[in-house]
């Protein structure tokens, strides 16, 4: 069955709020993958849209913490960056900690693909994969097809007030309701400790990291009070 067709069968019949979740399943039923993520860029961390798997949304909020691996890379460049091995070699070197969670979490292969056009990258299309692998040719342009779609529902699908139906939550901000609360902690730790927002994420982000947590549940604890940041 030709890629095209799965894709199409794949996203027929469904609202909005849910393609990007329906692309990604699609991306795993076509591709050598165990999971899929999605995300858009905002203000130098990534914002999950949709998963295809809990293990796919904790690999995006790994790189969303660390803020590294191979999705941080495609978005910066607008390349599809193919990190084949995270168990040895090359790969490991350039992320050495993001490789060393992702095999941590069962993923030995992550492939991220920009979502955009040439001129503008507006998020990534992330893959993961159990074993280490190259894709094929015909995989990587699978991928980018999927990649492709994905942008264009992106693009193309109703978002802000204006399209709100039936007093609802537009559909895009739904989809990233989880952000809503790092920014909000980001702004918490910028006033307690009297800091920039690119120092206040980075505290985020180092105290995720030196306990083991993702950078959104430790937004959550800021924005619940259940934890603070105070000055040295």
């Amino acid at each position: 069955m030709q890629a095209a067709h799965v894709i199409a069968e794949g996203v027929r019949g469904a609202q909005p709020v849910e393609i990007p979740a329906r692309l990604c399943m699609v991306a795993v039923k076509l591709l050598p993958v165990i999971g899929a993520s999605v995300s858009l860029r905002a203000g130098g961390m990534p914002v999950q849209l949709s998963a295809s798997s809990d293990q796919a949304s904790y690999m995006s909020e790994v790189q969303a913490t660390l803020g590294d691996g191979p999705c941080m890379y495609a978005a910066e460049t607008g390349a599809p960056v193919l990190a084949s091995d995270l168990t040895s070699g090359p790969d490991t070197r350039r992320w050495p900690v993001f490789a060393q969670q992702a095999t941590a979490a069962g993923v030995q292969a992550v492939y991220s693909v920009p979502l955009g056009n040439d001129a503008v990258c507006v998020g990534t299309l992330d893959l993961y994969r159990a074993t280490p692998g190259e894709l094929t040719d015909r995989d990587l342009r699978t991928a980018q097809l999927v990649a492709s779609v994905m942008t264009v529902a992106l693009m193309a699908l109703p978002r802000g007030e204006e399209n709100v139906q039936g007093g609802g939550e537009p559909w895009l901000s739904g989809l990233a309701a989880d952000h809503d609360e790092v920014y909000q902690a980001i702004g918490m730790i910028m006033v307690q400790l009297g800091v920039g927002s690119d120092e206040a994420l980075a505290r985020l982000r180092a105290d995720a990291f030196a306990n083991n947590r993702t950078a959104l549940e430790v937004a959550r604890d800021v924005v619940s009070h259940r934890k603070r940041f105070d000055r040295d």
